[in-house]
Protein backbone atom coordinates (compact mmCIF):
# COMPACT_ATOMS: atom_id res chain seq x y z
CA UNK A 1 0.00 0.00 0.00
CA UNK A 2 1.27 3.18 -0.54
CA UNK A 3 2.18 5.59 1.60
CA UNK A 4 0.52 9.24 1.62
CA UNK A 5 3.10 11.67 2.07
CA UNK A 6 1.00 14.76 1.00
CA UNK A 7 1.52 16.46 4.41
CA UNK A 8 5.44 15.80 4.26
CA UNK A 9 7.44 19.21 4.04
CA UNK A 10 8.94 17.10 1.45
CA UNK A 11 6.06 16.42 -0.72
CA UNK A 12 6.56 18.17 -3.79
CA UNK A 13 11.15 17.77 -3.64
CA UNK A 14 12.37 16.52 -6.90
CA UNK A 15 12.66 12.76 -7.12
CA UNK A 16 15.86 11.63 -4.82
CA UNK A 17 16.42 15.17 -3.09
CA UNK A 18 15.99 13.97 0.18
CA UNK A 19 17.10 10.79 0.31
CA UNK A 20 20.55 11.96 -0.76
CA UNK A 21 20.48 14.87 1.63
CA UNK A 22 19.33 12.94 4.61
CA UNK A 23 22.31 10.58 4.47
CA UNK A 24 24.83 13.89 3.92
CA UNK A 25 26.81 15.79 6.24
CA UNK A 26 27.01 19.19 4.57
CA UNK A 27 29.46 21.71 5.97
CA UNK A 28 29.36 25.79 5.55
CA UNK A 29 32.01 28.13 6.84
CA UNK A 30 30.42 31.12 7.92
CA UNK A 31 26.88 32.28 9.03
CA UNK A 32 26.41 35.33 7.88
CA UNK A 33 24.20 36.23 4.23
CA UNK A 34 25.61 33.15 2.35
CA UNK A 35 26.09 30.27 4.98
CA UNK A 36 22.87 31.59 6.91
CA UNK A 37 20.71 31.60 3.49
CA UNK A 38 22.52 28.26 2.26
CA UNK A 39 21.63 26.27 5.75
CA UNK A 40 17.94 27.40 5.61
CA UNK A 41 17.72 25.79 1.77
CA UNK A 42 19.22 22.74 2.64
CA UNK A 43 17.15 22.40 5.71
CA UNK A 44 14.30 22.58 3.65
CA UNK A 45 15.38 20.58 1.17
CA UNK A 46 16.22 17.89 3.74
CA UNK A 47 19.58 17.75 4.72
CA UNK A 48 19.81 15.15 7.41
CA UNK A 49 23.14 16.79 9.19
CA UNK A 50 24.67 20.74 9.04
CA UNK A 51 28.10 21.52 10.50
CA UNK A 52 28.20 24.87 10.84
CA UNK A 53 31.12 27.40 12.33
CA UNK A 54 30.66 31.14 12.79
CA UNK A 55 32.71 33.35 15.49
CA UNK A 56 30.36 36.41 14.98
CA UNK A 57 26.92 37.94 16.25
CA UNK A 58 23.92 39.16 14.75
CA UNK A 59 23.95 42.88 13.74
CA UNK A 60 21.27 45.21 12.47
CA UNK A 61 22.96 45.63 9.44
CA UNK A 62 22.64 42.18 8.62
CA UNK A 63 19.47 41.81 8.08
CA UNK A 64 19.20 43.40 5.33
CA UNK A 65 20.58 39.53 3.33
CA UNK A 66 20.82 37.60 5.98
CA UNK A 67 18.03 34.82 7.72
CA UNK A 68 18.10 36.64 10.98
CA UNK A 69 15.34 38.75 12.75
CA UNK A 70 15.45 41.49 15.37
CA UNK A 71 14.92 39.66 18.46
CA UNK A 72 17.92 37.64 17.32
CA UNK A 73 19.97 40.81 17.45
CA UNK A 74 23.19 40.26 19.96
CA UNK A 75 23.32 36.60 19.91
CA UNK A 76 25.79 34.39 18.44
CA UNK A 77 25.00 33.53 14.71
CA UNK A 78 25.42 29.93 15.19
CA UNK A 79 22.98 29.97 18.17
CA UNK A 80 20.69 32.36 16.27
CA UNK A 81 21.03 30.32 12.87
CA UNK A 82 20.68 26.52 14.92
CA UNK A 83 17.22 27.91 16.55
CA UNK A 84 15.90 29.23 12.86
CA UNK A 85 16.48 26.02 11.33
CA UNK A 86 14.91 23.94 14.30
CA UNK A 87 12.03 26.40 13.78
CA UNK A 88 11.49 24.71 10.23
CA UNK A 89 12.97 21.10 10.99
CA UNK A 90 12.91 20.05 13.90
CA UNK A 91 14.74 16.61 13.68
CA UNK A 92 17.68 18.12 12.25
CA UNK A 93 20.89 17.69 13.45
CA UNK A 94 23.08 20.78 13.93
CA UNK A 95 26.58 20.65 14.84
CA UNK A 96 27.17 24.34 15.77
CA UNK A 97 31.24 25.81 16.12
CA UNK A 98 30.95 29.44 17.47
CA UNK A 99 34.58 29.81 16.68
CA UNK A 100 37.27 31.64 14.79
CA UNK A 101 38.25 29.75 11.54
CA UNK A 102 41.46 29.34 11.08
CA UNK A 103 44.11 27.08 9.15
CA UNK A 104 44.71 24.82 12.74
CA UNK A 105 40.56 24.30 13.38
CA UNK A 106 39.25 23.73 9.89
CA UNK A 107 40.43 20.37 9.03
CA UNK A 108 38.65 18.91 12.93
CA UNK A 109 35.60 20.94 11.88
CA UNK A 110 34.66 19.53 8.65
CA UNK A 111 36.81 16.26 8.36
CA UNK A 112 33.53 14.46 8.97
CA UNK A 113 31.74 16.39 5.76
CA UNK A 114 30.72 15.35 2.55
CA UNK A 115 30.89 19.14 1.13
CA UNK A 116 31.87 22.05 2.57
CA UNK A 117 30.21 25.86 1.56
CA UNK A 118 32.37 28.40 1.97
CA UNK A 119 30.35 31.77 2.64
CA UNK A 120 33.04 34.32 4.59
CA UNK A 121 33.11 37.95 3.22
CA UNK A 122 36.70 38.28 2.54
CA UNK A 123 38.39 37.55 0.03
CA UNK A 124 41.55 36.45 2.32
CA UNK A 125 39.21 34.42 4.57
CA UNK A 126 38.05 32.42 1.23
CA UNK A 127 41.47 31.82 0.10
CA UNK A 128 42.22 30.51 3.53
CA UNK A 129 39.37 28.32 3.92
CA UNK A 130 40.13 26.66 0.45
CA UNK A 131 43.72 25.86 0.39
CA UNK A 132 43.14 24.69 3.62
CA UNK A 133 40.45 22.50 2.67
CA UNK A 134 42.41 21.60 -0.32
CA UNK A 135 45.59 20.74 1.17
CA UNK A 136 44.33 18.79 4.36
CA UNK A 137 40.80 17.62 2.73
CA UNK A 138 42.02 17.09 -1.07
CA UNK A 139 38.84 14.49 -2.14
CA UNK A 140 36.15 17.15 -0.25
CA UNK A 141 34.50 19.04 -2.78
CA UNK A 142 34.21 22.42 -1.94
CA UNK A 143 31.92 25.25 -3.32
CA UNK A 144 32.63 28.77 -3.18
CA UNK A 145 30.97 32.12 -3.46
CA UNK A 146 32.34 34.95 -5.23
CA UNK A 147 31.08 38.34 -6.99
CA UNK A 148 27.46 39.22 -5.21
CA UNK A 149 27.60 43.23 -4.40
CA UNK A 150 25.37 45.33 -6.14
CA UNK A 151 22.54 44.86 -8.22
CA UNK A 152 23.51 44.39 -11.28
CA UNK A 153 22.09 41.50 -14.11
CA UNK A 154 21.93 38.70 -12.23
CA UNK A 155 21.88 36.05 -14.96
CA UNK A 156 25.69 36.58 -15.60
CA UNK A 157 25.63 34.98 -11.83
CA UNK A 158 26.75 31.09 -12.42
CA UNK A 159 28.44 28.43 -11.16
CA UNK A 160 32.03 27.27 -12.51
CA UNK A 161 34.14 24.01 -12.09
CA UNK A 162 37.70 25.58 -11.10
CA UNK A 163 39.33 22.36 -10.48
CA UNK A 164 38.71 18.76 -9.83
CA UNK A 165 36.84 19.34 -6.24
CA UNK A 166 36.14 22.96 -6.54
CA UNK A 167 32.99 25.15 -7.69
CA UNK A 168 32.66 28.90 -7.72
CA UNK A 169 29.12 30.79 -7.75
CA UNK A 170 28.54 34.18 -8.16
CA UNK A 171 29.76 36.35 -11.23
CA UNK A 172 33.20 36.40 -9.98
CA UNK A 173 33.41 40.44 -10.08
CA UNK A 174 31.09 42.24 -8.33
CA UNK A 175 32.71 42.90 -4.81
CA UNK A 176 31.11 44.16 -1.62
CA UNK A 177 32.13 47.53 -2.00
CA UNK A 178 29.63 48.04 -4.55
CA UNK A 179 27.19 47.21 -1.36
CA UNK A 180 25.10 44.04 -0.88
CA UNK A 181 21.42 43.08 -0.78
CA UNK A 182 19.03 40.66 -0.42
CA UNK A 183 18.24 39.50 -4.03
CA UNK A 184 22.17 38.99 -5.48
CA UNK A 185 23.19 37.36 -1.93
CA UNK A 186 20.41 34.93 -2.03
CA UNK A 187 20.92 34.21 -5.47
CA UNK A 188 24.49 33.14 -5.01
CA UNK A 189 23.08 31.37 -2.03
CA UNK A 190 20.73 29.53 -4.21
CA UNK A 191 23.27 28.53 -6.35
CA UNK A 192 25.94 27.21 -3.79
CA UNK A 193 22.46 25.21 -1.94
CA UNK A 194 21.99 23.37 -5.34
CA UNK A 195 25.03 22.38 -6.20
CA UNK A 196 25.56 21.13 -3.32
CA UNK A 197 22.58 18.90 -3.62
CA UNK A 198 23.66 17.92 -7.21
CA UNK A 199 27.36 16.40 -5.42
CA UNK A 200 25.22 14.61 -3.42
CA UNK A 201 23.10 13.07 -5.82
CA UNK A 202 25.87 11.86 -7.59
CA UNK A 203 25.72 15.11 -10.70
CA UNK A 204 28.53 16.82 -11.70
CA UNK A 205 26.84 19.11 -14.20
CA UNK A 206 26.38 23.11 -13.80
CA UNK A 207 23.00 23.63 -14.83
Amino acid sequence: MAVDNSNSIHARSPPGVYEALQESVIGIAGCGGLGSNIAVMLARSGAGKLVIADFDRVEMSNLNRQQYFLDDIGKPKTEALEAILRRIVSDIEIEAHQVVLNEDNIPAIFAGCDIVCEAFDSAESKTMLLNTVMENLPNKPIICGNGMGGTSDPSQMAVRKVAGNVYVCGDGKSGMELGICAPRVTICAGLMANKAIQILQGRDEDV
